[in-house]
Order: C-alpha cells, then sequence, then structure tokens
C-alpha cells in the first residue's frame, strides 16, 4: 500500500491525502517522491477535475521535510549523484506547479522543509489555526540551502525581505504569521480546513485568478540593480556578524536568492540547483545531519542498559542554595510549571535568588520570547525559605552549593532528617565522585548526580551521574524530569570530572601551558575561536572564575596524575584574589559599566614568575595543543564506558560547552581528519608526555582506517 490516496467529490474536486503508514511524521524520502511523481502524472491528464486538495494524514502533523538519511549519505555520493537528488524535488515540483487545475495546501502542524517547499509550488495555501502549525525552511541550520525551490519560489510570494529572513534563520511562522506575511491565503480550524479549501478553489476559479497568479509569479521579481545589491549587502552582513563564515549555508542561500530573483522562475531556479552543489554533500552538512540524529537517538535513550525501569512522578522539587547555579535550576523548575522551592541560609541571599530569577525571564520578555504572563507563572512556581523543612514535601531535592565534598555530605547527613522516605536527592556537582558521596546521603539507591551548566536558563545539557548503587528508578525519575523542564539529558557511569568537565579541563589546562611556554592569551583564544568555540580558554577561565576552574582541575589532575600536569599559575592568581569576572581581575581585568575585558599589567609579573620559555607558536600549534588532549580523553571516556556511544560524548560536548556544531562533535572532527592523520600529529608532541600519547582505541583505528562513526550512518 502506497503513502497517497487519492479520491475525487461529486464536486469534481479531487482530495490527496499523504499519510506514511506507521509512521509517526511523513516525509518526503526518495520512495515518495517517485510514487507522487507517478500520481502527478495521471493527474496532468485530468481536464476534469475542478481543483486538487492536498493535506496530511496525520492529525496535527503535516511534512517533516525530506528524508535526512538519504541527504547524509550524499556526503560520499559524486556531483553527478547530488544533482540528481536536488533535480528530483525540482522537477516533481515544477510539475505540480503546472496542473491544469488549481492546487490548495490544507496545512495542519508541523510544515517543515522540502513539505514548505512543496506547498509553494501549489496555487495557494489554506492553514489551521492549532498552535502546533509552523512553516519554516530550517535547512540552514543542516548545512543546506531550500534546494527544491524555496530561495525561489518564497521570495516571489512574502517579499525579499521576509524571505531573507524566514530562510537565513531557519525559523518558521505559526499560522497568524502565515496569513500576515501571505504566505497563507487563511486560518481557519483544522476541521474546517476541506471546506475552507474547497471556497479558496472557487475564488481562485473565478476569472482564472490562478492562471494569472502562476504568471506573475514565474516572472522575475523586478528589483532594480540597487536594490538588490542594497538588500544583499545588509543580509550578507548580519548573516556574517552571526556565522563567523562558519557556516556557508546561510551564505549560500543569499547568494541563490541573490542571483535568481530578477530572473524568469524557471531560470532562477537552475541558479538555485548550481547553488544547492556547494553545501549538499558537504562535511559540514552531512556533520550537522549528524548533529541532529545525535539530538533524537541521545533524547530518546534512557541511560539504563536496556533495563525497563520506569520513573516516578515529580509533582515538587526543592533546591538548596540560591546562587548562580540554585537560582537557575530553581527558575528552569518553576519556569516549565514544576514547583520549586528554594532555600538558602538567610533572606539577603534568597532576594538576590530571586532577583535572577525575575532577569532570565524579563530578558526574555525585552527580545519578544516572553511575556508579563510567564513571569507572572514563573513566580507564582517559585517558593523560597531559609529552612530546610520546606523539603519535606518535595519529591527530589537538588542540592546547589559550594564544590566543597566535606560540607556536601555534612549537608546530605543533615537533611536526612527532613526529607521524606521515598525522596531523590540529587547533587549538582560538577567534579565530586557520587558515589563516595552517596555514602553519606541518607539512600545511597536515591541519590544521583544532576549537574547544570552555567548559565542554566541558556545551556540545554544535563549530566546525569549515576554511583554505583543509584537505582535505575532514580535515574529514569531524573531523566524524564530533566525533559520536563526542557533539558536534554545525558546518563553516565561516575568519574572523576564525569563527561564534559573531564574533557574539557584538558583544554583549560592546557591553554595556561601555552601561556607560561610564551604563546599570548590573544593569540590562545583566537585560536580557539577560529576554530569554532564560543570563546577562547583564557575568556573561558574567567567567566567560569579561576577558582572554580582550579578546584576542578585539581580534582581531575589527582585522578589521572600519570598524565595530568598543571601550570602553578592557577593557584597563584587565585591566592591573589584575581578570580576572573566575579572579582573584577583574572586573566584580565574587567571594569566599567559592561565590564569588558582588558589587558592588566598587573597580571605580567605575576605570569613571570612562572615562565618556562619565550618562544612562538604558530595557530595551528596552538589549535593542536588545545584540541588533541580533549580528543585523547573522549576516547578514554568511551574505552572505560563512561557513556555508552560516540553520540554522547559529541553532543555532551556541543550541548555542555558549545564544541562547534558544524564540526558535528570533537570525535566526528577525529573523523573528518581521519586517526591516521591525528596520529602523526601526536608523534610531534611525544616530549610533552602521556597527555599526548595517542590511546589504544585511537591506534586501533588509524591502523584500520576506521571511524568512530560508520561512513554509512549519520549517527
Amino acid at each position: 500500500m502506497g503513502v497517497f490516496q487519492f479520491e475525487v467529490g461529486d464536486d469534481g474536486i479531487g482530495l490527496l491525502t499523504f499519510d506514511t503508514p506507521e509512521k509517526k511524521v511523513n516525509t518526503l524520502a526518495k520512495t515518495v517522491a517517485e510514487e507522487l511523481a507517478g500520481i502527478v502524472t495521471q493527474l496532468e491528464g485530468r481536464s476534469d477535475l475542478q481543483g486538487l486538495l492536498f493535506r496530511s494524514g496525520k492529525p496535527g502533523q503535516f511534512i517533516a521535510g525530506a528524508d535526512l538519511n538519504e541527504l547524509a549519505a550524499l556526503a560520499t555520493a559524486t556531483r553527478e549523484q547530488v544533482l540528481a537528488a536536488v533535480q528530483i524535488g525540482h522537477q516533481l515540483f515544477s510539475r505540480i506547479s503546472k496542473l491544469p487545475f488549481p492546487v490548495v495546501a490544507l496545512v495542519d502542524g508541523a510544515c517543515m522543509g522540502g513539505g514548505t517547499e512543496l506547498i509553494l509550488s501549489m496555487d495557494e495555501r489554506v492553514v489551521s489555526n492549532s498552535p502546533s502549525t509552523k512553516i519554516a525552511l530550517p535547512e540552514v541550520n543542516v548545512g543546506l540551502i531550500p534546494g527544491w525551490g524555496g530561495t525561489q519560489r518564497l521570495p516571489r510570494l512574502i517579499g525579499l525581505h521576509s524571505a531573507i529572513e524566514m530562510i537565513t534563520s531557519g525559523e518558521g511562522l505559526n499560522a497568524t504569521a502565515a496569513v500576515a506575511k501571505g504566505l497563507a491565503f487563511d486560518a481557519v480550524p483544522a476541521e474546517k480546513l476541506v471546506e475552507e479549501g474547497k471556497r479558496v478553489l472557487t475564488f481562485l476559479r473565478d476569472g482564472d485568478r490562478w492562471k494569472a497568479n502562476r504568471q506573475r509569479r514565474s516572472q522575475p521579481l523586478g528589483l532594480s540593480a540597487d536594490q538588490l545589491a542594497f538588500a544583499a549587502a545588509v543580509s550578507e552582513g548580519a548573516v556574517m556578524g552571526k556565522t563567523k563564515g562558519q557556516y556557508p549555508a546561510p551564505m549560500a542561500a543569499l547568494k541563490s536568492i541573490k542571483n535568481g530573483i530578477n530572473l524568469p522562475l524557471d531560470e532562477g531556479l537552475k541558479v538555485e540547483q548550481e547553488t544547492s552543489l556547494d553545501v549538499v554533500g558537504s562535511t559540514i552538512s552531512a556533520n550537522l545531519i549528524g548533529v541532529f540524529f545525535m539530538n533524537n537517538k541521545v533524547g530518546r535513550d534512557p541511560g539504563l542498559g536496556g533495563t525497563k525501569a520506569v520513573g516516578r512522578p515529580v509533582q515538587r522539587v526543592g533546591v538548596l542554595g540560591s546562587g548562580q547555579m540554585g537560582s537557575g535550576i530553581a527558575t528552569a523548575h518553576a519556569r516549565r510549571g514544576v514547583s520549586a522551592t528554594m532555600v538558602d541560609v538567610d533572606n539577603a541571599r534568597i532576594a538576590d535568588g530571586v532577583g535572577r530569577a525575575r532577569k532570565v525571564v524579563e530578558g526574555r520578555i525585552q527580545i519578544g520570547r516572553a511575556t508579563p504572563k510567564d513571569l507572572a507563572d514563573m513566580l507564582s512556581m517559585l517558593n523560597t525559605s531559609t529552612s530546610t523543612q520546606v523539603f519535606s514535601d518535595c519529591d527530589v531535592v537538588v542540592e546547589a552549593i559550594t564544590e566543597n565534598e566535606a560540607l556536601k555530605t555534612q549537608t546530605y547527613k543533615e537533611l536526612a532528617a527532613v526529607l521524606k522516605p521515598d525522596a531523590i536527592l540529587a547533587s549538582n556537582t560538577s567534579t565530586i565522585s557520587i558515589t563516595r558521596m552517596a555514602e553519606a546521603a541518607p539512600h545511597p539507591e536515591r541519590f544521583v548526580g544532576m549537574h547544570f551548566f552555567y548559565p542554566v536558563d541558556r545551556m540545554q545539557l544535563v549530566e546525569v551521574i549515576r554511583g554505583a548503587k543509584t537505582s535505575d528508578e532514580t535515574v529514569v525519575t531524573i531523566v524524564d524530569l530533566a525533559k520536563r523542564i526542557g533539558k536534554t539529558p545525558i546518563v553516565m557511569k561516575d568519574c572523576p570530572g564525569f563527561l564534559v568537565n573531564r574533557i574539557l579541563l584538558p583544554y583549560m589546562n592546557e591553554a595556561t601551558m601555552l601561556l607560561c611556554e610564551g604563546a599570548s592569551m590573544d593569540d590562545i583564544d583566537a585560536a580557539a575561536t577560529k576554530f569554532g568555540m564560543p570563546m577562547g580558554p583564557i575568556a573561558l577561565h574567567d567567566l567560569v572564575g579561576l577558582d572554580t576552574a582550579l578546584y576542578a582541575g585539581q580534582v581531575v589532575a589527582t585522578a589521572y596524575h600519570d598524565r595530568a600536569k598543571m601550570c602553578p599559575l592557577l593557584g597563584e592568581l587565585v591566592a591573589a584574589k584575581r578570580l576572573g569576572q566575579k572579582s573584577g581581575a583574572g586573566f584580565r581585568s574587567f571594569s566599567g559599566k559592561k565590564g569588558k575585558p582588558v589587558s592588566d599589567p598587573a597580571f605580567t609579573p605575576l605570569l613571570e614568575k612562572h615562565r618556562t620559555d619565550k618562544r612562538t607558536f604558530t595557530r595551528d600549534e596552538i589549535t593542536d595543543r588545545l584540541f588533541l588532549p580533549m580528543l585523547l580523553e573522549a576516547t578514554r571516556c568511551l574505552e572505560e564506558t563512561i557513556v555508552p556511544e560516540p553520540a554522547h560524548v559529541d553532543l555532551g560536548l556541543l550541548l555542555g560547552i558549545g564544541f562547534p556544531a558544524f564540526r558535528g562533535g570533537i570525535l566526528r572532527w577525529c573523523d573528518t581528519e581521519g586517526a591516521g592523520r591525528i596520529v602523526q600529529k601526536l608523534e610531534g608532541y611525544r616530549g610533552l608526555g602521556k597527555r599526548f600519547e595517542p590511546t589504544d582505541s585511537l591506534l586501533q583505528l588509524a591502523q584500520a582506517g576506521g571511524r568512530f562513526y560508520e561512513a554509512s550512518k549519520v549517527a
């Protein structure tokens, strides 16, 4: 049985329903396109139809887009194969746009990518006014451009500026916005779509409006050379500001729009096909598609290793601590409708925590992503107290106090008299052993790590760390809770540093080693940002706090002493109370209202005490020194099965530290470079010790010409 069902009513109007059996969403796979092409062949010969309505058979879900597995496979295809894949959609949609009767799409739910390009080839669109309805061209988010007509048809429909914004951002329009922009004719309740679609067909047939519309949209957009040049220049500047030139798809989309919209549509579509070849099948696109699948795969993983434990319901959450992390954790729950109670030692600290909670939502109100009602709703779910007695009815309590093991374990003993018998106690520790601290917890089987990342409102990752005695029920309860508040949980075994900090700290430490050997702070940070990191490691030290970096680094260095080598400079700076932004000075100083970092002459004598060399470094050498130790630590995490698969490692770094998505993760970066080449690079740094010694798994891949990710799979 096919995925399309076609029927004709007594009124002579055809109804074509797209419904892929046994799948939650419809996608435009190659086999689907072939089936639709066969139906179009039949329709091209139908002179008896008054029009055609196209709909999805899945309520609340229209078309999810093209099949990303097929697009990812193009990374190893020839140019001819890529062009053939691009032409499939072009040829099919152009035929639909020329059917001998008007065609109206009835959109209920998400319409993405190739689905949007399909409905753009139709004469008109009617959408449901459901909150789930969204029309988008998100191709740039996976390193592609709307290559099945989107860059040419959308500007002719909604205008140049609106089309550029929609295409280069990848953001979609809801039903109201789609109507306002002219992308949709009207928005009606889902149950009225067919009825309204028939009325629109009648409107289009009146005076042959549909033919006039097709004629108009097949013409050049008609902009003057100056208008087009100005619009392109402004848009290119905005795109480069956001992408730093590291994500080529938005610029390729602009190129297609600029070079095609002032041509007849058929010629503009040829321009788009040629431009698509710049990005379809590219390494960056394959990496970004891989990230998409990693998100889906890890998002479905309960972290239970095959067991089928069921989580417990969570109604109330307690948070001990109202500092940056504690207030952030409490706010994250309250914003998502989970009752959260924040506790600290005095009202002044509580007031500061509530103030930070307010700022999170107020900031979103300023950029139009929240409303005053959202603020009121969040505050109504956020409770405070200076007594831990309020935790007595909490299902989960998250401890977010100072990163001091003795203080934490003493606190757990005190909480034993307060928590209800079946409560889960979670620690937001970033490095301290969950297994060890569990011995001080009331119930070790209900003790777990729940490590959020700063700033909590923007960082999506939550590390869920299971100790030796943590139960499956506890793990799945915390995983479900993290998902409920919009986070991505990754479950891992207990180890010093856990996953992200264990891999990050060698990078941070190597930056201080380079500084002591003669590299400049600016050169170190520039090498990292050129690689794609959101900020350099020196700037990151100042952001997170030099004391935090020092103590976390000491924990990891003690655990992995065979390969750890810490520069004493960091301890010197902490002793001098240069803690970074929070103290006004760290590696750099921070002054003025905006607190921008500037070089500080007072730092130089502190550095000179620990200089071991004054040599110069190339950018490539700095890049190697920063990222090769990260990669080696990532391979060790896999060897020790801290997490089960490469996807968990890569997604953890992408979400936890902003590792560049266009590289796909540290292990995908290794695959791109080639394990053999990485081993050759490491040979040049053998004199630096064990921290640059290739691991067994890396050597095996190099010898076999293998990859962490199989070439035929995206995740």
